[in-house]
């Protein structure tokens, strides 16, 4: 097939630093290559690929030239595709909303990715808007909010099974990895550490407009020895972070969509001890791969319980739900339903894994 694959352009793909879905959109692209799919890649021009890139912008928009307007960044990125719309059997969007009025005008088939939450204002009434367009989610609760959306199955995420190596020792501290806002549990994950008398190590992201949070709420707990700050990883030291890690510390106060951290640290053999709440349950196996817990508490207690869990049964079950090889299997299978019945109602599916 020929697939065209629409990114956001606030990051490079795959991204330098942080950025969770351009990250997915790379893994996705090199597997459906390795599949034997002509594979076009709309992103910024710093994006690397196997597959064929089509750069619409120079650079990422957060780590580029400051002051870049991304309303003419994403302007060029639908000019782009507009332009070659036909050279594609199927497009796939991953860019939220953006592109529903244009791709439901051009007669190729096309579906969309929401890699984010869905249960803010509006969006009801935006997706009955475009009841034709088809939509994947990426954990079964994320599309609880849009019942009325063309759902035509969940597809939970996955990584290369060669990206992270698992380690299978036993782990020092405890670790909190993503983004420095309060919906992320930091100031959970370090009161947990500090109740069950773990170090706790911080790889993070401090978003621009959570500086006054973290000064204020973070900085003065994080000493440089119970409490490290380590700042932003990219894969190679994510690997050593992860690996080393006694366990993950996951405790989200915020209807997460799927959680890419939670497979990463999985994928090294490290257990993630993490709030129910939004897609946890759907990702961890209580237990098994991890511990899921109601409140700092529970989680103190979960420490206290990681010895009874299997570092090397961690990453088989990571093997067997979470590789980008089941992701692009189950996607290559969605454009072939798409391009076969472009006008039929999809039944809605739910995950697979």
């Amino acid at each position: 097939m020929r697939i065209a694959q629409l990114a956001p352009l606030a990051e490079s793909v795959p991204p330098k630093l942080y950025g969770g879905t351009e990250r997915v959109v790379a893994w996705l692209v090199d597997e459906l290559v390795k599949l034997g799919h002509d594979v076009t890649l709309f992103a910024s021009g710093d994006s690397r690929t196997t597959g064929k890139l089509h750069p619409v912008w120079p650079r990422a928009l957060r780590l580029g030239r400051k002051g870049a307007d991304p309303g003419a960044a994403n302007a060029m990125l639908l000019e782009a595709i507009a332009k070659r719309a036909r050279d594609f059997d199927v497009i796939h969007a991953h860019i939220d909303w953006l592109q529903l009025p244009l791709l439901s005008r051009l007669g190729v088939p096309f579906m969309t990715t929401m890699h984010g939450r869905l249960d803010l204002p509006g969006l009801p009434e935006l997706v009955r808007q475009f009841p034709e367009a088809g939509f994947v989610s990426i954990s079964d609760h994320q599309r609880l909010p849009l019942p009325d959306a063309k759902w035509m199955g969940t597809i939970q995420h996955g990584l290369p099974s060669e990206l992270l190596r698992p380690s299978y020792e036993e782990g020092a501290y405890l670790a909190f990895l993503g983004r420095l806002t309060a919906e992320k549990g930091p100031e959970d994950a370090i009161r947990i550490a500090h109740a069950a008398r773990m170090p706790l190590r911080i790889a993070a992201k401090i978003p621009r407009a959570e500086t006054a949070y973290f000064k204020k709420h973070l900085e003065p707990q994080i000493d440089g020895e119970k409490i490290q700050l380590v700042g932003e990883v990219d894969d190679v030291k994510k690997q050593a972070f992860l690996d080393r890690a006694a366990a993950l510390l996951f405790p989200i106060d915020w209807p997460e969509p799927f959680g890419l951290v939670m497979i990463e640290a999985m994928a090294c053999g490290t257990p993630v001890i993490a709030y129910r709440s939004g897609s946890v349950p759907e990702v961890i196996e209580h237990g098994v791969t991890g511990f899921i817990v109601e409140n700092e508490d529970q989680a103190v207690e979960a420490v206290g319980e990681l010895s009874k869990l299997d570092r090397k049964r961690v990453r088989a079950r990571f093997e067997e739900r979470f590789t980008a090889c089941r992701m692009a299997r189950q996607y290559e299978d969605r454009y072939r339903a798409l391009i076969a019945t472009p006008d039929r109602e999809f039944t809605a599916q739910r995950s697979e894994t």
